[in-house]
C-alpha cells in the first residue's frame, strides 16, 4: 500500500440551516491506498478538521475539532456494496466529497461550545453559561386556570 499527504478544500457544513466554516482549508488528510486481491482497492482518509460558527445551544462562539477515519472499499464488478460511489468508472477518487461526507458523519448531534454548555433559558433567554444559579417563579400550571377562577369566585 502507499500513504499519500494530501489536501482537500471541504464545502461549508450547512446545519439547522446555519453555515459551518471548515477549517483549515485546504484541510491536510492522509489517505492510504492498498490494491486488494481481484483488482480492487482499499482506501483510508484520516484527518482533524475543525467547524467554526454559534453554538447550537447557547449561540455563542464554537470552533469543536473532529477527528475523522474513514474507509472505502473499490472492487469493480464486486456489485453495489463494493462500489465507492467516491471513486470514478475511470479511477479517479473524489476526495472533495469523501471528505466532506466522512466528516458529516464523524460529527456529533449538535455544534457545542464545550459538552456540558448549559444553553439558554428557555423563558428569558439569559446564558446559562454565565449565570448557572438564575430562576424564575414557577408559572402555574395553565391547565389548573378554570379551577382556580372558580376558587376565586367562591371566596
Amino acid at each position: 500500500g502507499r500513504r499519500l499527504e494530501l489536501h482537500a478544500h471541504v464545502d461549508d457544513l450547512l446545519l439547522s440551516g446555519q453555515a459551518y466554516p471548515i477549517g483549515p482549508d485546504p484541510l491536510p488528510v492522509t489517505l492510504d491506498v492498498a490494491r486488494m486481491t481481484g483488482g480492487g482497492w482499499s482506501l483510508r482518509l484520516r484527518f482533524t478538521a475543525r467547524a467554526t460558527g454559534p453554538c447550537m445551544r447557547c449561540l455563542e462562539d464554537a470552533a469543536p475539532e473532529f477527528a475523522v477515519d474513514a474507509r472505502e472499499v473499490d472492487q469493480p464488478g464486486g456489485g453495489e456494496e463494493l462500489d465507492s460511489p467516491y471513486v470514478s468508472p475511470g479511477g479517479e477518487l473524489d476526495l472533495r466529497a469523501w471528505a466532506h461526507d466522512a466528516l458529516v458523519l464523524a460529527l456529533p448531534a449538535q455544534i457545542l461550545c464545550r459538552p456540558e454548555c448549559a444553553g439558554l433559558c428557555p423563558t428569558c433567554g439569559v446564558n446559562l453559561n454565565h449565570d448557572p444559579g438564575h430562576a424564575h417563579e414557577r408559572e402555574p400550571d395553565p391547565r389548573w386556570a378554570k379551577l382556580r377562577e372558580l376558587g376565586d369566585r367562591v371566596r
